[in-house]
């Protein structure tokens, strides 16, 4: 695994970003993990979040895009880490967009925020996670509203590696069968459980044998592996 993939798990753990143990999901699913993307609140930690960002938006889509867009809200503050990151670790200027939950209609009037896009644009979506697909949902039709735009490719945080809607295939599978670009996550939970397996993080063993049985026992019923 790479470098900054494993330092990215032992991020999420140190920003108390990845909990384990017992969670209710919005899905009403039982999860012995929970991801709240919501608890990066300082600068160093959207700092450290943007290259982490940039650095697997560089390994599985390269440079050859103009814009980074992060959907409202969490979105927004995502968009604009990681084009300073790309700026900084790679020297190249990617311009950030992020749309409104409400078209503005005085001063910067418009659904966007940010750069405008325009016909031509190659663009980049950034997200937190996907369980559902649906910010996707209300995302595409806002891009494609825009011009005539290519779509590279979604990046998440974490592949939580679930069934989606369908019920067959996960989130990000379904993204790319429905919308036909690809959808990629800086790690997957199979990465992040063989990681942190036995293995001491901030002092302490964060899956132990019996939170492993647990998450097995979650993913038989509701993975993708």
């Amino acid at each position: 695994m790479e470098q900054y993939k494993q330092e990215f798990i032992e991020f999420m753990v140190e920003s108390n970003v990845l909990k384990f143990g017992e969670f209710t999901l919005k899905s009403g699913r039982k999860s012995p993990f929970f991801m709240n993307a919501g608890a990066y609140v300082t600068g160093t930690q959207l700092r450290r979040l943007g290259e982490y960002y940039a650095k697997a938006i560089h390994d599985n889509y390269g440079l050859d895009f103009d814009v980074l867009f992060g959907p409202a809200y969490k979105g927004i503050p995502l968009s604009v880490a990681t084009t300073m990151a790309i700026s900084e670790l790679y020297g190249k200027d990617i311009r950030y967009c992020s749309n409104r939950k409400e078209v503005k209609d005085h001063g910067d009037t418009g659904i966007l925020l940010g750069s405008s896009l325009k016909d031509g644009d190659k663009v980049v979506i950034i997200e937190d996670v996907t369980t559902s697909g649906k910010s996707i949902e209300e995302t595409f039709p806002i891009l494609k509203a825009q011009g005539d735009i290519e779509i590279k490719g979604l990046m998440v945080s974490l592949n939580r590696m679930e069934v989606g809607k369908g019920g067959k295939k996960s989130a990000l599978d379904e993204i790319t069968e429905l919308y036909g670009f690809s959808a990629k996550a800086i790690v997957t939970m199979d990465e992040v459980v063989d990681y942190l397996y036995n293995r001491q993080c901030q002092g302490r063993i964060i899956i132990d044998d019996t939170l492993k049985r647990a998450i097995d026992a979650y993913y038989k019923t509701y993975g993708v592996r």
